[in-house]
């Protein structure tokens, strides 16, 4: 394609890549602002994973046309936009910059080849499963079964390839051994998804104290990589499957000004 796509041909791709039906009742996934300005062509679409006033500006720097979050920046009831509200402060920024903003969430996360398959795919590491099936409610995790066990400190490193990062919260389940044959998945906060998922371990980003606890009771090892750092990962992935439909005619870039709000500081 030559021609610089429409916004809804974007959105049209993104919906086949992410169906809205899969996201979760409480989310808030779709096409959020649509300034009427951005009704034309769409020739530079910006990938994040949370809408801030860094990525707003680099937005603006980049002249994009269509902003894709991953999470939602509407979530509640808007009564009113002040820009004395940090978070309101963000979506009157984009309006004023005539971007799109559209965020797919949990329709990413339980579609087909989306955020929960990608990070099953990493702990496979290339190897075919035994099986692998969604789990949770609303199937937004992966269950896999490995083909063959493989020690505890190899599955961490496939995580830390699949996530690019090093630093993990760990805790081993009570009486467990050290080889690993099925694990659970879940991108972001993954209580609610792998709650009652038996599994030798557990990946997510974060887990409240207490669902910890009854996972390493229950027999289950838990790892934590922080809650974007199993999401942000995935952008470069949703980046090519755009440039695949749309060639140079749209132009893809994965934010540099969004990251993590936290950071891990080591003091003396």
């Amino acid at each position: 394609m030559s021609k610089a796509p429409s916004l809804a041909e974007v959105l049209d791709l993104l919906h086949e890549i992410a169906p809205l039906e899969l996201a979760a009742d409480w989310d808030n996934t779709g096409l959020l602002l649509e300034p009427k300005r951005r009704r034309g062509p769409v020739r530079r679409a910006l990938l994040a994973v949370d809408l801030t006033e860094a990525v707003v500006a680099e937005a603006v720097a980049w002249s994009a046309d269509l902003l894709v979050t991953y999470h939602p920046p509407i979530f509640h009831g808007q009564k009113r936009l002040r820009s004395d509200d940090g978070r309101q402060r963000v979506l009157l920024a984009a309006i004023a910059a005539g971007c799109a903003v559209y965020s797919p969430h949990t329709a990413l996360d339980a579609a087909p080849s989306g955020l929960a398959e990608w990070l099953a795919e990493g702990v496979l590491a290339g190897a075919e499963p035994d099986d692998i099936r969604p789990c949770g409610e609303g199937e937004f995790g992966r269950w896999v079964k490995l083909p063959r066990a493989v020690p505890f400190a190899e599955l961490l490193r496939r995580v830390a390839r699949r996530l690019r990062r090093s630093d993990f919260a760990v805790a081993r389940g009570t009486g467990v051994g050290n080889s690993v044959r099925t694990v659970a998945v879940a991108a972001g906060a993954g209580a609610g998804v792998l709650r009652g998922c038996r599994a030798d371990v557990w990946i997510t980003g974060e887990l409240p104290h207490h669902d910890v606890l009854a996972a390493v009771a229950d027999g289950t090892s838990v790892v934590l990589a922080g809650h974007s750092h199993t999401e942000r990962p995935y952008l470069p992935v949703l980046g090519r499957r755009l440039t695949a439909a749309f060639g140079k005619a749209l132009a893809v870039r994965v934010s540099r000004a969004d990251r993590d709000p936290l950071a891990i500081v080591r003091t003396r």
